[in-house]
């Protein structure tokens, strides 16, 4: 079977990293023949010329495709009237009418990289956090108020719905893991701020109930303001974790932080029918066209998209592909002749891309 990807290279850096990304998928062996990469323009730079961030041709050929692949959004000063950014549209518009409802981002340190936890060595930081994508207070955008110049408002909006469906991915993404590293345990963490706002007190409830069904996963509670230092304390310590909309944003970008930053930073955003696929870092706008730009979490993220494609069409092929691109980054970056700018090293974009493409041949 050939599956259809819809790619959407974006602003900034994003056609560099995008097509970095392609450049391995087709490299990896058997693998060029089974994928269809169709390009699709949006973003910023095509707002900035048409008026239309998201046309709906683009729109469409992502819904019809197998998955979706994006470079990155955004450029400074391209904003809508009421000083949104124009280029956030095209992911938003995906993530509500296609539900893209769980954005998973791992949380791996990786060979090579110094985390500036420095008592943690590669091999010592890996969970996964779970963003509940389509509710909570992201829901509100363009619908909050501003009122006489003086007051405004946003509304979170939570869902039992929402709730249960993404707590259950959550506890069924911990019992595909071998537990945390630092005990072995199964273990979901719920992430909220339940003593302040009833908001999250509805969120804990519902996902006790649905915790009920799972009593082999250990169930474990943070408020999102201790969270922040317990990812830095005690990184080995998390399994899965789960939060609303916005807490699930600002955690997983200081994650990313203590395992080499945004540009090690993959996430896959999928629902019941369709996933959409990017590096969780914006488009720098400031390096674009440099080729200094760190391409792996992108190529991190197309790897992520195999192993849900291959997953869902149960085919062994694109999940053995996934491992092998995975194990390709983890060498390239352990060598340190992978590593970018970013990372401390002094790999080019396009000397990264052709160190980890010759090892996934290999």
């Amino acid at each position: 079977m050939k599956y259809t990807i819809a790619v959407i290279k974006g602003d900034g850096i994003g056609p560099e990293v995008c097509t970095a990304a392609i450049t391995v998928l087709q490299a990896v062996p058997g693998l060029a023949s089974k994928l269809d990469f169709c390009e699709y323009p949006a973003g910023a730079e095509h707002y900035r010329l048409t008026g239309d961030a998201c046309p709906k041709a683009t729109f469409d050929a992502c819904k019809a495709a197998h998955a979706i692949l994006h470079g990155a959004a955004g450029l400074p000063g391209v904003t809508y009237p009421d000083g949104t950014e124009a280029g956030l549209d095209f992911g938003l518009k995906l993530r509500f009418e296609l539900d893209l409802y769980a954005n998973l981002r791992p949380i791996k340190l990786h060979p090579g990289i110094v985390s500036p936890l420095r008592h943690f060595s590669p091999g010592q930081i890996d969970y996964l956090v779970l963003r509940e994508n389509t509710e909570g207070m992201y829901a509100s955008r363009s619908g909050g108020t501003i009122l006489r110049d003086e007051i405004a408002t946003d509304t979170m909006l939570i869902t039992r719905k929402g709730i249960e469906r993404i707590t259950r991915r959550a506890f069924e993404l911990a019992r595909m893991r071998n537990g945390a590293l630092r005990d072995g345990k199964r273990r979901v963490t719920l992430c909220d701020k339940a003593n302040v706002l009833r908001s999250y007190a509805f969120f804990r409830k519902v996902f006790n109930e649905v915790a009920a069904s799972y009593p082999d996963i250990e169930t474990d509670y943070a408020y999102v303001d201790a969270m922040t230092v317990y990812l830095v304390e005690r990184p080995d310590f998390y399994d899965v974790i789960v939060a609303e909309n916005l807490f699930g944003d600002i955690i997983s970008d200081l994650a990313a932080g203590t395992v080499g930053g945004m540009g090690m930073s993959p996430s896959g955003e999928t629902g019941d029918d369709h996933g959409f696929f990017q590096a969780s870092h914006g488009s720098a706008p400031t390096i674009a066209g440099k080729n200094i730009a760190n391409p792996h979490g992108t190529i991190l993220s197309a790897a992520m998209m195999l192993r849900w494609i291959g997953e869902r069409h149960v085919d062994q092929s694109l999940t053995d592909a996934a491992q092998i691109v995975e194990a390709a980054v983890s060498q390239a970056l352990g060598s340190g002749t992978g590593l970018t700018q970013d990372l401390g090293g002094s790999a080019s974009t396009s000397d990264a891309v052709r160190l980890v493409c010759q090892l996934v041949k290999s």
